[in-house]
């Protein structure tokens, strides 16, 4: 039981070190005394699964696998998945990056079709939707290139890669697309940790 433990004390420790969040041009500095910052989502070349597999060849295979289970299951999964980026996704990470900066109190908040001189926009690259055994459970991962230009000339003025956010909860999480759901949500959260320095 000793040995369990510790082993599952490892692998979670790892999966909270695998996330790898890199400034790669520019600062955040211009974001100061902004109140809203638009954000687009950008799905168009997301890959899936340690196969990087489109979406396109991703969700047929799924809704295959899950009516061999259960006859009808893969349809309802299809409308799930459907609906996640703009009822999940795209909210959990608008939702953490906007409450660590009204926690310190920072007026800019990102919102979806505003207007605004600066657009965030989040690239998402890859998704793996982990797993949950209930003792034993991998977390999603997400990686996304997240590049705020000036909203009218499209100059690019700061971009972060995020790679491999870990998508987890305390407990039990059986459904894949609420995994991915956190792995959004902590990149949010990393996002406005990491640029709350320059706006304060």
């Amino acid at each position: 039981m000793k040995k369990l433990f510790l082993l599952m004390l490892f692998a979670t420790s790892t999966v909270a070190m695998a996330q790898k969040f890199k400034i790669q041009s520019g600062d955040a500095k211009f974001l100061k005394g902004t109140e809203v910052v638009n954000v687009i989502f950008d799905y168009s070349d997301m890959k899936l699964m340690k196969e990087n597999y489109t979406e396109a060849e991703y969700i047929p295979r799924r809704v295959e696998e899950l009516n061999k289970k259960t006859e009808g299951s893969g349809e309802i999964w299809r409308k799930q998945w459907e609906r996640s980026k703009e009822e999940l996704w795209n909210p959990k990470f608008i939702m953490l990056f906007n409450k660590i900066f009204s926690k310190e109190n920072i007026n800019t908040k990102l919102k979806e079709n505003a207007e605004s001189p600066y657009t965030l926009i989040v690239k998402v690259k890859w998704i793996y939707p982990g797993w949950d055994a209930g003792i034993m459970k991998q977390p999603a991962k997400v990686t996304t290139q997240l590049t705020f230009v000036e909203s009218n000339t499209k100059k690019v003025l700061f971009e972060i890669e995020s790679v491999d956010a870990p998508g987890d909860q305390w407990g039990s999480n059986f459904n894949n697309e609420t995994r991915v759901g956190e792995g959004f949500a902590k990149t949010g959260k990393t996002l406005a940790q990491r640029i709350e320095r320059y706006v304060k």
